[in-house]
């Protein structure tokens, strides 16, 4: 492995690592899982997807 490919694997995980803790990619994470354990039912739009989302978060405690 060369110290390029090493970078660029590197950057490539940290990227992931700070998507997800973000949240980025949360709706195509909930369209996949929509998808392939619920195939049928009706997926929810992003906008319905991020105001359901915010609407848990403002209703549950959170400690620390």
């Amino acid at each position: 492995m060369t110290v390029t490919s090493a970078i660029g694997t590197a950057f490539k995980n940290v990227r992931w690592y700070v998507t997800n803790l973000m949240g980025d990619n949360a709706y195509a994470t909930y369209v996949a899982h929509q998808q392939a354990t619920h195939p049928g039912q009706p997926v929810m739009t992003e906008r319905e997807f991020w105001q359901e989302r915010y609407a848990d978060q403002a209703t549950e405690p959170r400690c620390c």
